[in-house]
């Protein structure tokens, strides 16, 4: 048990897919654990993670992780992981059926957003439900987002 004086890391941020809210719009976000080895954990606390090219997909019931990027623990010699393996995402059944439906019918994306420890201690995903952005709407939030910066500049001049 911690001392009362110390606190907690919460919601620690492993890996971030910062381009995601950039490339997709954003629809829905669930919370999904992860199944891990060990050495992925130990790996994913050293915060060297990888998921700017990974998705997740659907095969037989079940939510998977693909293309995400786990480097190996060095420390583990040969019970180490496949980096680059596909990982089951813990999701309810509620959740999978109504995932399912919405990449099923109306073509969206399931992208993964962020890696975190919970305050638990619990590796957890951070999963957007999304639809991909043409190039006019890429250009019309990258306008926004440059207006929005120069607004706070002359705000901060002048005020």
């Amino acid at each position: 048990m911690a001392p009362k004086g110390s606190q907690r890391v919460v919601n620690k941020i492993v890996a971030e897919n910062r381009k995601a809210r950039f490339n997709y719009e954003i629809i829905d976000t669930y919370e999904a654990g992860l199944v891990l080895k060990g050495t992925e954990v130990k790996s994913l606390r050293e915060g060297k993670a990888n998921i700017a090219e990974s998705y997740a997909s659907d095969e037989d019931g079940e939510i998977w992780l693909i293309n995400s990027y786990l480097p190996e623990y060095l420390q583990a010699n040969r019970f180490n992981h496949e980096p680059r393996r596909r990982r089951k995402l813990l999701l309810s059944g509620r959740e999978i059926n109504r995932l399912r439906s919405a990449v099923n019918r109306e073509g969206m994306t399931l992208v993964p957003l962020k890696i975190y420890f919970n305050d638990r201690g619990r590796a957890k995903m951070e999963l957007a439900l999304a639809k991909g952005k043409k190039l006019h709407d890429k250009r019309e939030s990258e306008k926004e987002r440059d207006w929005n910066r120069q607004k706070s500049r002359l705000l901060k001049d002048n005020g």
